[in-house]
């Protein structure tokens, strides 16, 4: 993939993420987030960066596959 391709996939993706990012922690509190039942022993900040960062890699890898399976010159690609 080209850094084109990527920041084609990446740019969406960030964008998505802050949508996520604002519905979530909307409605959670970030210190009231708990990891296997223990609560996290991290700041408030670090959980809206770390959930931020989640979101962002969710939404940008589901750009990669979709632009992957969209793609019409990948080799073995046939047209419909």
């Amino acid at each position: 993939m080209t850094p084109t391709t990527l920041a084609r996939a990446a740019w969406p993706a960030f964008l998505m993420a802050c949508v996520l990012e604002l519905m979530v922690f909307a409605m959670v509190d970030p210190s009231d987030v708990q990891w296997l039942g223990h609560p996290l022993e991290i700041s408030p900040s670090s959980v809206y960066s770390l959930g931020f960062f989640l979101f962002w890699l969710v939404c940008f890898a589901g750009n990669v596959l979709m632009m992957f399976l969209n793609c019409t010159t990948c080799p073995g690609a046939k047209r419909l």
